[in-house]
Order: structure tokens, then C-alpha cells, then sequence
């Protein structure tokens, strides 16, 4: 009797404990990708146009990493997410319709409708070894990491179940990097990802649903992961603002002007301007008047209807 009951007992306690710890599993998984209060700017995800190993994720019958990246800032909140792949070509196409006069009345498509990207994001294998066992796939593709980064050996290893990843976050306007991130990952860390719907729910939509299927994927996902939580980490510390942090778009002079020492033409001339020239914005106006410097670091303002956008 007393076996019995304690028998009972003991199940009870196991079920209590399953329950607890699927509940508390759920929760880690889908808190997994971090999230902002606020967002950074625009971001465009795209991939690196210049490495020999390009499309290193076909051998391992996975999407391109961009649509794994792009599901990560879609749920984190933390950027705008542009779209400068398929679906701008589809925009484009919309768009020729509309300048070929075939779309309706009022459909309000034209130019000067699509916002620009503030940031770049970058998604890549930090290394990889290359031998004829075919275990690992890639060769120096991400090369060494400068700053506190160092270099880092690894890629994507097939017979450990590891990955070594990197994250760049670029700015468009000053082509600043604005953090250079790694992440890794091996077999022995799936426990995040057991239950393996909860995390993944949300990639098939995202393009990334073959990243759920295979140890490896998930390998790849969780590295990836860890080079994004990283990177949130630092742009909540450094708190970057693309527009704010870059100087306005350069001008030219269209027609001969002045450069005036004040906001008004009374005031005394600082040079006088020739159409070509090319002058840079503070930001600050006045009105019709601008303040300009000039390329030899002469400053003063000018009046805008002279000016146009260099090109």
C-alpha cells in the first residue's frame, strides 16, 4: 500500500515537473529574439556580393541566411525591415505599369515614395576549412575581425554540428560599421530549441523554414541568433541614428549666387558662386536661406532656389 501510494506520488511529481518545465520552455523559446522598445532606423538585409562561397547554404539544403536574418528583425521590433530583394523587383514591375500609364487613376505609384535604408545588415560565415572529407564548407569568408573581435576559426562543421557566423550592420550614408558581431553555436546547445515549433513557428512564413528541419540548420539559426542578440546589445548601448549622425547631401550651384555671412543679403558677402560648385548643408535654415560650407571650409548662407542636388 504504502509502495503504492508512493508510486503515485512520485508520477504526480514527474507530471507537475514536465508541465513546469514545458511552460517555462515555451517561454525561453519565444523570448529568444530579443526586442526594442523603439527602432533604429530602416534596415535592409542582403548578402555579400563578393564572397567565392556565396551561396554555401545550398549544400546544405537551406535558404539563403537573409531570410533567417530578416525573420529575426521582422519579430525583434528593432529596425524597419526594406525590402531590396524580390519584393522590389515585383515594386518595380508595379511601378513601370504605372509610368506606362497602365494602371488607374489614383493609385498613387510614382517615384519618390520608397524610403532609403539607414543600415545595411550583413549576414555571413566568419571561416571555414575546406577539406576533401567535405565535413566543413566555406574558406576564410569572413577573414579576420578586426577590433575586440580577433580571428576566429570555425565556420560550419558538419561532423561536429558547429557554426561560427558574423553579423555587420553597416551605415549607408558614412559606410560606418556600425558593429561587427560573431556568433556561435554547436549540437550540445539545441536544448533552446527542442520543442522546435514554438521558436520556428513563425520562419515558414519568413522563407526560413528549412532551418527547423536539421540539426544543422538549427545549428546555423541558433549562431546566427547569438550574433543578433549580440548586435542588439550594442546598438541599445551606442544608440545610433543614421540621419542625425551624417552630415545632409551635397549641392551643387545651378546659377551664379553670393555666399552671405548672415541669412539676408544685406549682410556681407563671404565669396561669390559659380554654377558647378559644390557646397555641403549644415542642416540649418532659414527660410528660403540655407547654411552651407563650401569645399575650401568657408561658411555662410545661401539662397536655395540656386541650389540643386548633387548628383
Amino acid at each position: 500500500m504504502k509502495n503504492s501510494t508512493l508510486r503515485k506520488s512520485l508520477l504526480m511529481a514527474m507530471a507537475v515537473f514536465i508541465a513546469t518545465s514545458s511552460v517555462s520552455h515555451a517561454k525561453d523559446t519565444e523570448s529568444a529574439i530579443p526586442t526594442c522598445e523603439k527602432k533604429y532606423g530602416t534596415v535592409s538585409v542582403v548578402e555579400r556580393e563578393d564572397s567565392p562561397y556565396r551561396y554555401w547554404w545550398r549544400d546544405l539544403q537551406l535558404e539563403s541566411p537573409v531570410a533567417l536574418i530578416k525573420v529575426f528583425v521582422q519579430q525583434s521590433k528593432c529596425f524597419t525591415l526594406l525590402d531590396r530583394g524580390k519584393g522590389l523587383d515585383a515594386a518595380k514591375a508595379e511601378r513601370a505599369l504605372g509610368a506606362d500609364g497602365e494602371l488607374r487613376g489614383g493609385s498613387n505609384v510614382g517615384k519618390g515614395q520608397m524610403k532609403a535604408a539607414d543600415y545595411v545588415m550583413v549576414p555571413d560565415l566568419v571561416n571555414q576549412n575546406s577539406n576533401a572529407g567535405g565535413n566543413k564548407i566555406g574558406g576564410l569568408l569572413g577573414g579576420v575581425i578586426g577590433g575586440t573581435a580577433g580571428a576566429v576559426i570555425g565556420g560550419i562543421s558538419l561532423k561536429k554540428k558547429s557554426a561560427d557566423v558574423v553579423l555587420t550592420l553597416t551605415d549607408v550614408r558614412s559606410t560606418e560599421q556600425v558593429s561587427i558581431q560573431e556568433g556561435h553555436a554547436k549540437k550540445t546547445d539545441l536544448g533552446w530549441a527542442g520543442g522546435g515549433g514554438v521558436f520556428f513557428g513563425g520562419f515558414a512564413a519568413g522563407g526560413a523554414s528549412g532551418y527547423a528541419n536539421t540539426e544543422i540548420g538549427q545549428v546555423v539559426t541558433k549562431a546566427y541568433l547569438d550574433a543578433y542578440i549580440k548586435m542588439v546589445e550594442d546598438v541599445k548601448q551606442s544608440q545610433p541614428d543614421a540621419k542625425a549622425n551624417n552630415v545632409q547631401q551635397s549641392v551643387t550651384v545651378a546659377k551664379s549666387g553670393v555666399l552671405f555671412s548672415q541669412a539676408n543679403n544685406k549682410s556681407s558677402p563671404v565669396r561669390e558662386l559659380e554654377p558647378g560648385m559644390t557646397l555641403y548643408p549644415t542642416g540649418e535654415k532659414n527660410g528660403v536661406w540655407w547654411k552651407v560650407q563650401d569645399e575650401l571650409g568657408n561658411e555662410g548662407w545661401v539662397l536655395s532656389p540656386i541650389l540643386q542636388l548633387a548628383r
